[in-house]
């Protein structure tokens, strides 16, 4: 049940969907963000990445964890794999929800 079918790229495209329709589902984003940091963010490519902390930030939704699990996993590549727009969504995403990513900022 729940979430346990959901790849990577399910888990993504599902808060985007949300936060894009502007539906509060404060449970769904708690859920995704515990998976997805539990999971290590296996799976989940740059656009995931990106599209993912973009939801939570335009959601308003807290997300401490998965904020910092996401910069780590950024920083670690070396940003490969980053296209423009994954880049932009990334840095409006860490900006419009106040959490400080410096090894981030760095690193784009």
């Amino acid at each position: 049940g729940g979430l346990a079918g959901f790849n990577a790229q399910d888990l993504a495209n599902t808060v985007w969907a949300y936060a894009t329709a502007g539906v509060a589902a404060d449970a769904l984003y708690a859920a995704v963000a515990e998976a997805a940091v539990r999971g290590g963010l296996a799976g989940f490519n740059p656009q995931d990445l990106a599209n993912t902390v973009w939801a939570y930030a335009t959601a308003g939704v807290a997300a401490d964890a998965l904020y910092a699990a996401v910069a780590e996993a950024a920083v670690r590549g070396g940003l490969a794999g980053f296209k423009p727009q994954d880049l932009a969504m990334t840095v409006w995403a860490y900006a419009t929800a106040g959490v400080a990513a410096d090894a981030l900022y760095a690193a784009v």
